[in-house]
């Protein structure tokens, strides 16, 4: 099954992590099918990148997002489209 989750990456006491999709059984910084988004908790405020695009993609074959993760899609939603300039 398949996963988007946080891996943690930074150094000691300031941490950061990756938003990864990832087998369910993997190790936490374990290699991840792919790296969809950012979040540095340790900024004020957060800074939160993520692929929007991506993320449902995945989640549209299957992959179930972390409660974290999930919660962080819900607080930080896409943005609305930009309609084209004529």
């Amino acid at each position: 099954m398949l996963m988007i989750r946080m891996a943690r990456f930074g150094a000691k006491k300031r941490p950061t992590y990756r938003m990864v999709v990832i087998e369910k059984e993997r190790a936490r910084n374990g290699r991840a099918l792919e790296v969809v988004g950012f979040y540095n908790p340790v900024c004020q405020p957060a800074e939160v990148t993520m692929k929007h695009d991506r993320l449902s993609h995945w989640i549209q074959c299957g992959a179930q997002p972390s409660d974290t993760v999930a919660r962080l899609m819900k607080k930080y939603p896409a943005p609305p489209p930009v309609p084209a300039a004529v």
